[in-house]
């Protein structure tokens, strides 16, 4: 595989820069990125970031800054576009007649070897990505190793090994999925202290569309692959690198070599600043890996259940990219992913028979006055109450990890929807102490997620191993049993005040 670009280290390319719109008009720059700062782009002179408008012959009015799509350039022996720019500090001296002097461009998106002609260009036909903790996720290695024993006590010999291993796939939609590795030889550092010996193994993800894809269309892929390895692993998982390939092409000009397959790296926001270098994610910390769902029936799973499911998902997932810093924004995020998760479901949410409803429904708006039947009519509903949604999704995971997190389901459920309907109708929890609200926050999160597990196939025995091991699914359980609870001394609100959750 060529060499990665890796969105958690710094890199910079030397070259010239253009709008697409005017190709002739070419300005030298260096573009560099940083993993906190983003891509910015660094011009010796610049384009022209203002909008002026001309109200009269000799009065010309600035009418705001100008941003850009695209921006092309070559650096470094490389074609280069970056997408969705905007100006940054720009210097001019004099009356700025020939257009600024220095210039910074900022950008969202940049791609490291090839010209895009259009944003939604279908030119790519691969697309590799790699996240945090896939290796832990995958449960697959290149590497083996053993230590040797004589009478039952270490000798003092072993040995690691690197052989390949299977690469699972799936089909999903017309793309071949495919978990692959990637790992170096032994190499032997010697240095004036010590000689360490090491090889490295990089676990990513391969996609290969039966025809070509967008830009976009391979963001949503990676998205998607960082969003299950971020519910599996029960932390929010940062993109490390992401590469997309061009196809072949053959030359139809005499003389002109044919173009050979050009790997092309892509930088880009990342929900999650990854860290390629950091320690992997606590084993006790992990939901589930594909020693419980093979990778084939996770990824055909997810595929359906993200594309039903994608609110909530988003949402919920949400929690682990960006918590909110408040304790009211996580109820109405929590319980709201809650309440779209059932809809979502397609599960059956009519109380009464619809024709026994449109009945009940007719004979009332008959007995009401004239002035108030169109009330009646649209107050009248047959669809479940959020309560008995948040039952029904307490009810769906295996019963023994959901009475083991959740003891008490109808007071949870009474003590969800009074805190958010409250909030949401009035701006206050007053009738709720801040240990409740916390408790309900992290209670409703976890429902959610195990009702994803649950979708994917996630066997009941490792539900509740899941519950009963991971450190935060277990504290939540004890929140639970104290907070939402029906017993005899009820808690009493002790602190009305909103403060910054840290949970």
């Amino acid at each position: 595989m060529p060499d990665k670009r890796r969105l958690d280290e710094s890199a910079e390319w030397t070259g010239h820069w253009w709008l697409p719109e005017e190709p002739d008009r070419v300005i030298p720059g260096v573009l560099r990125y940083d993993p906190k700062a983003g891509l910015l782009l660094d011009l010796i002179g610049g384009f022209e970031d203002r909008i002026l408008q001309q109200v009269r012959p000799g009065l010309v009015v600035d009418q705001g800054v100008r941003t850009w799509p695209m921006i092309v350039g070559v650096a470094d022996n490389k074609e280069v576009t970056l997408l969705d720019c905007w100006p940054g500090p720009t210097k001019s001296y004099g009356m700025r007649l020939a257009g600024p002097h220095k210039q910074i461009i900022g950008a969202i998106t940049g791609l490291i070897g090839v010209h895009l002609s259009d944003v939604e260009d279908a030119i790519f036909t691969q697309l590799r990505v790699s996240v945090e903790d896939l290796g832990r996720w995958s449960n697959s290695s290149v590497f083996d190793g053993a230590i040797g024993l004589k009478d039952n006590a270490i000798d003092g010999t072993g040995n690691i090994s690197a052989s390949p291993v299977d690469e699972p796939t799936v089909l999903v939609d017309g793309i071949k999925i495919t978990l692959a590795h990637e790992h170096t030889l032994p190499r032997f550092d010697q240095r004036r202290g010590e000689t360490v010996a090491r090889m490295r193994d990089t676990a990513f993800v391969r996609f290969e569309p039966e025809s070509p894809y967008t830009l976009s269309t391979a963001r949503d892929h990676a998205q998607a692959i960082q969003d299950l390895v971020s519910l599996a692993t029960h932390r929010g998982s940062g993109l490390l690198w992401m590469q997309l390939r061009l196809a072949s092409r053959t030359s139809n000009t005499r003389g002109e070599h044919p173009q050979v397959p050009r790997d092309v790296s892509v930088y880009t926001d990342s929900t999650v600043l990854g860290d390629a270098d950091a320690k992997a994610v606590d084993h006790h910390n992990v939901l589930f890996t594909c020693a419980h769902v093979p990778f084939a029936d996770a990824v055909s799973r997810w595929w359906a259940t993200r594309q039903q499911l994608r609110s909530a998902v988003n949402m919920v997932l949400g929690l682990r990219y960006a918590p909110a810093r408040y304790l009211e924004s996580n109820l109405l995020t929590a319980v709201g992913a809650a309440e779209v998760l059932h809809r979502a479901m397609g599960i059956d949410t009519e109380r009464i028979p619809r024709a026994d409803f449109k009945a009940l429904r007719a004979a009332l708006v008959a007995c009401a006055p004239d002035d108030q039947k169109t009330w009646v009519k649209e107050a009248i509903r047959n669809d479940l109450t959020l309560r008995e949604r948040l039952r029904h999704l307490a009810a769906r995971p295996g019963s023994e990890a959901m009475e083991r997190l959740v003891p008490d389901v109808e007071e949870w459920a009474r003590l969800a929807t009074h805190s958010r309907n409250e909030l949401a109708h009035t701006g206050r929890t007053t009738r709720h102490s801040v240990d409740e609200l916390v408790a309900v926050v992290r209670v409703t999160t976890a429902i959610v997620t195990m009702n994803l597990l649950h979708e994917l196939g996630v066997p009941e025995a490792r539900q509740l191993e899941v519950v009963r091991d991971n450190p935060e699914l277990r504290q939540t359980a004890k929140l639970a049993a104290v907070h939402l609870t029906q017993t005899p001394s009820q808690l009493q609100p002790s602190h009305r005040s909103r403060r910054v959750l840290r949970s």
